[in-house]
């Protein structure tokens, strides 16, 4: 895919939009899937609770997205997009701990650092109506990665494992690239995974 560039020509921010549109409709699918694959971990009910609601969220955010889309003379799919994220969901499908450490722990926390800077362009841009989506958007994921760092130290607790190093490890094995600054520690701090807890990790990775 080509790397996308953020300006203010309504084509910029069609792509841009398509590719975030396109990242909430597999997440509805890996929250269901989360929710479907892994019962022989024999989660308590609030497992079940916890991903239904970001299953929720994300149709929430597709529909906003699209709606969008639309008015800027455009659809889903009219546009390519890359199949990174259900990659990362393939290559984890067999491990519950593996699959939190990256899709809501890498992939998912990552949009908490480059989100805010994308709301200021689009405002900058006079595209409020964007910007609000977004807001809505960054606002949500802030729960669903600390929904995704309680399950994944449930995990942790389970199996006896320390959550900084099995993150690391399962980051390492799993995870196609690399994790790295800059971080939106806010952001992440109030999802209950600040720097902190892993940032020893990354420097030794």
């Amino acid at each position: 895919m080509p790397k996308r560039r953020l300006g203010r020509s309504p084509e910029q921010r069609v792509a841009l939009l398509h590719a975030i549109a396109h990242i909430e409709l597999n997440a509805i699918d890996l929250a269901w899937d989360l929710v479907a694959r892994f019962p022989d971990e024999n989660p308590p009910d609030d497992f079940y609770t916890d991903w239904v609601k970001v299953g929720e969220d994300e149709a929430k955010h597709f529909l906003l997205l699209e709606e969008r889309l639309t008015g800027l003379g455009s659809t889903y799919g009219d546009l390519p997009a890359h199949d990174g994220l259900w990659q990362a969901a393939d290559d984890t499908a067999h491990d519950l701990l593996a699959r939190l450490a990256v899709i809501p722990l890498v992939l998912e926390a990552r949009g908490l650092d480059v989100t805010p800077a994308m709301i200021t362009r689009m405002k900058a841009y006079d595209d409020h109506e964007t910007a609000e989506i977004l807001d809505v958007i960054y606002q949500d994921e802030i729960g669903h990665v600390a929904i995704g760092k309680r399950w994944f130290d449930w995990v942790c607790d389970k199996r006896g494992l320390q959550p900084a190093a099995a993150w690391q490890e399962a980051v390492r094995t799993y995870f196609k690239g690399s994790v790295k600054p800059p971080f939106n520690e806010a952001a992440r701090s109030a999802a209950g995974f600040p720097v902190a807890a892993y940032a020893g990790a990354l420097s030794a990775s």
